[in-house]
């Protein structure tokens, strides 16, 4: 029988996602109680509103058409006073926002819509693994922009090349970052915009973490900057800020060629989000437009400074982040990171992610998520604490 896989496929995804599940698998088989902080899937509900109205919508007969794969109009006009509301950015829902079955629909499809095959893409290294993957796709070859902590995990756009940021279609972002923690400013995303206008360069940035940041911090949107939409497109979603993971609702906005590439592509694979989710994603936002609206960036306070502090009475000690539901933890001397999540696993039954999961710059990292109740995460720390003492 002929060979069925692609090439396309064996160069696809991280093969340590694969190997930590086997790993996970392996010590559940045993009877451990593992606790999971894997992967960044919120373990909370979306609000009662939320549910409320979503469980309205499905009730509704008229609910059961085909939508529109740019996602309603209601949709779309309800995303855009959400930015004026959040950003003080101004977005026409007809031309400069396009909906999504989450924010990796969009990244997914967004450079078949924009490049040919060979063209060059600038990728943050380390990165969501989506944006590699995507290009695979895409039939277009990546240059990586390393991300480092002496720059703050920021790029240094003056080393890269000129003739590869001259050749490159894009360059893809993500502050706060997925899985660095990061965060950018305004002065940075002025930096950026004008390197994109010098360069003729597409700035795509995720901006799926704006709304958990501690600290008083708020992250900003490259938008805000005058000129942007000339040269850049936002990717934002509502998996993360308002618990709505499961739903599969996102959105892209910005300059209008690249929403209407992007519109095109996905006329012709897939009709769009069932409206019932649709209208629960209006209920979202403008509960959050809400005077009185809670944020959900206090929940993840709590738990990154439980879980930082229990880790330094530990002896690891681990800069505090600003923003996102993980944790980047530079880990102690004399592991690699495969090497340390592994026993972590098999010793102490909690999940991380190696860094290297994320590219070869996320080698002396290991990313942990938090996403479990409190007690949970107090129960994590406890475990990797004792691991450290026996090691």
């Amino acid at each position: 029988m002929k060979h069925i896989e692609s090439r396309r496929l064996a160069r696809m995804g991280s093969a340590i996602f694969s190997e930590m599940a086997g790993w996970k698998q392996e010590v559940v088989s045993r009877g451990v109680d593992v606790i999971d902080l894997g992967i960044g899937s919120p373990d909370r509900p979306p609000s009662p509103k939320v549910m409320a109205a979503l469980e309205a919508a499905v009730k509704d007969p008229s609910m059961y058409g085909y939508p529109t794969s740019e996602g309603s109009l209601q949709f779309r006009q309800t995303v855009s006073r959400w930015y004026e509301h959040r950003f003080g950015v101004q977005l026409d829902p007809e031309e400069e926002i396009v909906s999504l079955m989450g924010s990796q629909d969009g990244l997914a499809h967004l450079a078949l819509a924009v490049t040919d095959p060979g063209d060059v893409v600038l990728v943050p290294d380390p990165g969501y693994p989506i944006y590699s993957a995507s290009l695979v796709l895409a039939g277009v070859e990546a240059h990586y922009v390393p991300l480092r902590a002496e720059n703050d995990f920021l790029p240094r756009l003056e080393e890269i090349p000129e003739s590869v940021a001259r050749k490159a279609k894009f360059l893809l972002l993500n502050y706060p970052s997925n899985p660095l923690s990061a965060v950018a400013t305004r002065e940075f995303f002025e930096e950026l915009v004008a390197y994109a206008k010098r360069y003729d360069l597409l700035i795509v940035h995720d901006l799926a973490y704006s709304e958990m940041a501690f600290d008083g911090f708020r992250p900003p949107s490259i938008l805000e900057v005058e000129g942007a939409k000339d040269v850049a497109v936002e990717f934002h979603s509502l998996s993360k800020s308002f618990n709505m993971a499961g739903c599969r609702i996102a959105f892209m906005v910005g300059r209008k060629d690249v929403v209407r590439a992007l519109r095109v592509l996905k006329s012709n694979i897939d009709y769009g989000i069932f409206r019932a989710v649709q209208h629960a994603g209006i209920a979202a936002l403008e509960e959050d437009m809400e005077a009185d609206a809670v944020s959900v960036a206090s929940l993840y306070e709590r738990r990154r400074d439980l879980v930082i502090e229990g880790l330094a009475r530990a002896g690891w000690e681990i800069p505090k982040p600003k923003a996102t539901m993980f944790i980047w933890a530079p880990i102690p001397k004399g592991w690699t990171s495969r090497q340390i999540s592994r026993e972590i696993l098999f010793k102490a039954g909690v999940v991380v992610i190696p860094g290297d999961a994320f590219g070869q710059e996320g080698e002396g990292y290991v990313r942990i998520a938090l996403v479990q109740e409190e007690e949970r995460l107090m129960e994590a720390v406890r475990r990797i604490a004792d691991f450290l003492r026996s090691s």
